[in-house]
């Protein structure tokens, strides 16, 4: 379950994955399957070849993308998803969600 997210801040992101440009949400989340998580941050990008190397670029497989919808993702988690938010400058997220 996602929480912790405006409407107008999901819209924006999906108009850039869109747009192909990669593109990040970061949300509160809770899910079962991974207790130890509280927040996600969606990576997504339309172009699928340029999420793939951009995911690449910090070890992400391919296989991992989402692509259930229009908005094709990676879910990152953990000390990934601080850690690649850290190295794209994403420190608004860091501190909204005390990463």
């Amino acid at each position: 379950m996602a929480f912790g997210v405006k409407r107008e801040e999901l819209n924006r992101w999906k108009h850039a994955v869109k747009r192909g440009e990669i593109a990040f949400l970061t949300h509160y989340w809770l899910d079962d399957r991974f207790p130890e998580a509280k927040t996600v941050t969606k990576a997504g990008c339309a172009d699928i070849d340029k999420l793939i190397q951009w995911g690449a670029a910090y070890g992400l497989k391919k296989e991992w993308i989402h692509r259930k919808n229009e908005f094709p993702h990676f879910d990152l988690l953990g000390e990934t998803q601080k850690y690649i938010l850290e190295q794209e400058n994403l420190t608004d997220h860091l501190t909204r969600f005390h990463l």
